[in-house]
């Protein structure tokens, strides 16, 4: 689809509105031509003594008149069209989100954040002059022109406007040569601030790990360069204007010229009256603002359609991730996940994540997922929230293939806790509160409660109304684990899945929340991964992953019984925990002896 069949779909939502602008604006330039002709009757009248005090009253009356029709025509001309452009760009941006939102996990991992945010912006911004002053200036441009044509050739001299109209067609061949340069032009400079506004975004975001590898001067060399090009690009186009509107400018001198050696030669040999004379340089004057809005309007349509073709990338870019064309008839979730034969291997990737994992998970299991890092423990859950697709007969919930359950049933059914612990710049009321309809502080209490966070929001100055920094950065790592637990349980969904959700909080804590999810989640699914023995050794069923498979399945007693990987990797943390227990204990007998001392 082209630029202009994608705009002309929004542009027919609000037609009437359009319709209404247009009209406006002629009447406003049918308005503007009479000026010229009353200030030349009144010319006329003067020099040859033919009008009173009265009649000069008279006809300014009626310029009056037009002035103040004038007035109310811009206005409204106004409101209708830069209105109807002002919605569009809302509701393009409204679809744009909505579109983005149902987007895939892959399209966000090859997509960078500030190019889309450009899109949103600086692309939506010139969409939004292209089809609003674009569309008046075009318009007025070609009307005025025509009306002041005529009105010259009928009220003047037909070949004293003929001869005025030689330079003025030189500019319109030359702005259709300039408008195709600079529609490629347009398009580099958005892509280079695109690059620019993402690396700014992507610097703001890890600015403590930029402090923390002493790395300021060589962000800001990089910095420099994304500036430069965008600086660049932007100087291409300036200077293409910089040659252009002065070349702009000669060309209608040369028109006026024309009409001051030959409109003032008819004047003397009586060709044309004074009065039509001095009309003839105000329709002259008045061809000026054509002339330059149909340049300004060719570089506001080359921007917008340039940036109409990157907002149609977006568009055209489809979900992998879609409900069934034949959805199952599920409303609501128990629990009980079936992994069969699970193989997946991931975009890119040669070798599979998982090979032939196959597990039953009866409801209300709690089930525990051990491995060392890289094994495809966090790729699993991906798998069961439906991130990635699968193919068809590999994992089963309540009896049905994922891929028949209608994605919203699926993930509001799954209570989830991921890795990074996302927090959104809101009050921590807000945060916990995020995966419900409805904001009740005795549920997020008590969710709060069962995470072991309460006590640490009760004590900050605003307690529950705290505002968090960006991704959650003013909380301790600890702090932001328990508050997207508390997130999670708020949520009471048949399965809850906990992605390595507890590494940053202390022994006793962790204790305590596991505890808690034994009594608040009995009889519910629970899925958690973790690095830590203590985490899982209580779970009904664990399941050790070692390069995707399911090496181990059993209990605690019985992998432990084993003797395989499980139990060397007990072994080896019980071993580190009994080092680290006797470092401290040496620490505080050397500081017991230096306090004697």
């Amino acid at each position: 689809m082209s630029p202009f069949k994608f705009l002309m779909g929004y542009i027919r939502r609000h037609k009437w509105q359009y319709i209404g602008g247009i009209i406006t604006l002629f009447v406003v330039d049918y308005a503007n031509l009479f000026i010229p002709e009353l200030t030349g009757v009144i010319t006329d009248g003067l020099a040859a003594r033919t009008m009173d005090i009265n009649g000069v009253i008279s006809v300014l009356l009626k310029i009056l008149i037009l002035g103040a029709t004038l007035a109310a025509g811009r206005f409204l001309w106004r409101f209708f069209l830069f209105g109807s452009a002002r919605s569009i760009e809302k509701e393009i941006r409204n679809d744009m989100f909505r579109h983005l939102e149902g987007m895939s996990v892959e399209y966000y991992n090859s997509h960078k954040t500030g190019d889309l945010m450009t899109r949103f912006t600086s692309d939506l911004n010139s969409i939004r002059m292209s089809i609003g002053p674009a569309i008046i200036s075009i318009f007025d441009a070609t009307v005025m022109a025509v009306m002041v044509i005529v009105q010259m050739m009928v009220y003047v001299n037909v070949r004293l406007t003929l001869m005025v109209l030689v330079p003025m067609s030189v500019i319109m061949i030359g702005e259709i040569y300039y408008g195709k340069i600079m529609h490629g032009k347009y398009k580099k400079r958005q892509e280079a601030v695109s690059d620019l506004t993402d690396f700014v975004q992507e610097s703001f975001s890890g600015v403590r790990v930029i402090k923390a590898f002493v790395r300021g001067k060589q962000q800001m060399k990089e910095f420099s360069e994304y500036n430069r090009n965008a600086m660049n690009k932007n100087l291409d186009i300036a200077k293409w204007q910089a040659v252009v509107n002065p070349l702009l400018t000669v060309i209608i001198g040369s028109s006026s010229l024309i009409t001051l050696i030959y409109g003032g030669y008819l004047a003397i040999i009586g060709g044309i009256t004074l009065g039509r004379f001095v009309a003839f340089n105000q329709y002259v004057g008045m061809l000026v603002w054509p002339m330059i809005a149909c340049g300004d309007a060719i570089n506001m349509f080359s921007q917008g359609f340039a940036s109409a073709r990157r907002v149609q990338e977006i568009f055209a870019e489809q979900p992998e991730i879609t409900d069934s064309d034949k959805p199952a008839a599920v409303h609501e979730l128990t629990g009980h996940i079936e992994f069969k034969n699970l193989t997946f291997i991931h975009k890119g990737s040669s070798e599979p994540t998982i090979r032939d994992l196959s597990l039953d998970v009866p409801a209300g299991t709690t089930l525990a997922i051990i491995g060392r890092t890289g094994n495809g423990k966090s790729t699993l859950v991906n798998l069961l929230l439906h991130l990635y697709n699968t193919r068809r007969g590999m994992i089963y919930i309540d009896g049905t293939d994922i891929n028949d359950i209608p994605l919203n049933v699926l993930r509001e059914n799954i209570a989830y806790v991921p890795q990074d612990n996302f927090l959104f710049s809101d009050t921590l009321a807000s945060n916990i509160a995020f995966g419900t309809h409805e904001k009740s502080m005795e549920r997020i209490v008590e969710a709060s409660r069962a995470a072991c966070i309460h006590d640490n929001i009760i004590a900050f100055p605003e307690g529950y109304e705290t505002v968090v920094g960006e991704r959650g950065v003013t909380l301790s790592g600890g702090q932001k684990q328990r508050s997207s637990i508390a997130r999670a349980l708020i949520k009471d969904a048949p399965i809850l899945i906990l992605d390595d959700a507890l590494s940053a909080v202390d022994t006793d804590t962790e204790g305590h929340i596991l505890e808690n999810l034994r009594q608040n989640r009995a009889g519910k699914t629970n899925i958690i991964i973790a690095h830590r023995i203590s985490t899982v050794k209580e779970a009904d069923v664990i399941m050790v992953l070692e390069d995707g498979s399911a090496a181990e399945v059993g209990s605690h007693h019985e992998l432990m019984e084993k003797g395989g990987i499980y139990a060397e990797m007990f072994e080896s943390q019980q071993l580190e925990a009994e080092l680290g227990e006797q470092r401290a204990a040496l620490a505080r007998d050397l500081q017991g002896r230096g306090d004697r001392s």
